[in-house]
């Protein structure tokens, strides 16, 4: 049967952190709810992809689930929350005991590989400082917009995406790695703004003021 629409869906990706999500938007006022039914994802106004693990795991079950076409066919806004960030990229080197990358949704470009700590304990876990990358305009990404240089979010990951034209804020932790990506619709954060306090909520509730509208012929 299908589920009531809410404007907001969490994608169900079985992953561990999604209640934690989900009380982090139903504290802004969201009308939001958790689902991995296709109807209810293509019809959300937004939609979140989560995600703890690793990502040959993640992308199997949204495999068995046949999820993967319907996330790549979505042309609303959609955030990934870390390793739902990771997997919007091309590929990533954490495979366990497979040598082989483990093919991803392929909506950013980029590939996840391990981050250079430099000495540092790994993982990176714990509060550290965002950079916003500001455009030509001297402008942040609408998902960061009032958050300052140096504002703190909670990390917990070990692999990460480099530097590049897709990233939309910085970090740094023994090298620079992307604190955040987008491209078109699709936005990502490594961090958890689910546990980062009043910086995250802000960065969630800028999240729930973005419509399909805002990305009308962004893939042009």
């Amino acid at each position: 049967m299908t589920q009531a629409v809410a404007k907001t869906v969490i994608i169900d990706t079985g992953c561990a952190n999604l209640s934690s999500v989900k009380y982090a938007f139903e504290r802004l006022g969201a009308d939001i709810c958790i689902s991995d039914d296709a109807e209810v994802i293509r019809s959300a106004k937004r939609v979140v992809l989560p995600g703890v693990g690793t990502a040959r795991a993640a992308m199997a079950a949204l495999t068995e689930k046949q999820l993967i076409p319907v996330i790549k066919a979505l042309k609303q806004p959609v955030l990934g929350v870390c390793l739902g960030m990771q997997l919007m990229c091309d590929s990533s080197q954490e495979s366990g005991e497979d040598a082989d990358e483990c093919q991803c949704l392929g909506l950013i470009p980029g590939s996840i590989r391990q981050l250079d700590c430099k000495g540092l304990p790994s993982p990176h876990m714990g509060w550290d400082q965002l950079s916003p990358v500001l455009d030509a305009n001297g402008q942040a990404h609408p998902l960061f917009a009032g958050i300052d240089e140096g504002s703190y979010c909670y990390f917990v990951h070990s692999f990460c995406a480099a530097p590049s034209a897709a990233t939309i804020a910085e970090c740094r932790y023994g090298e620079r790695f992307s604190a955040a990506i987008a491209k078109d619709n699709f936005m990502g954060v490594q961090f958890h703004p689910e546990k980062s306090a009043a910086i995250g909520s802000l960065i969630l509730a800028n999240f729930l003021t973005l419509t399909q509208d805002d990305f009308n012929g962004a893939a042009a």
